[in-house]
């Protein structure tokens, strides 16, 4: 397996009881907080942004209801793979 291929993989419960499984494409921090950026692996045009919150028990996502900050996250994230492009 290359470099490439190698992701984490996260498996969520949706609000209907049903587990859908998510490759991790990449984690994020901007202004104190983290971004996970995750691809349904049922169907791979599906990306999702999350934010990672912290609590006594562990990690756990948080779905961003504020468009204003999920643009703000995706422009970010934008900008920094154009700064950096993978090999």
């Amino acid at each position: 397996m290359n470099q490439k291929d190698q992701r984490d993989y996260i498996t969520i419960e949706d609000e209907d009881g049903e587990e859908k499984q998510f490759a991790v494409e990449a984690l994020f921090d901007m202004e104190d907080k983290t971004y996970a950026f995750l691809r349904s692996v049922k169907n791979k045009n599906d990306l999702y942004v999350m934010q990672v919150q912290d609590d006594e028990d562990g990690q756990f996502l948080v779905s961003i209801k504020d468009d204003r900050e999920k643009d703000m996250v995706l422009d970010a994230y934008e900008i920094a793979v154009d700064a950096n492009p993978a090999d």
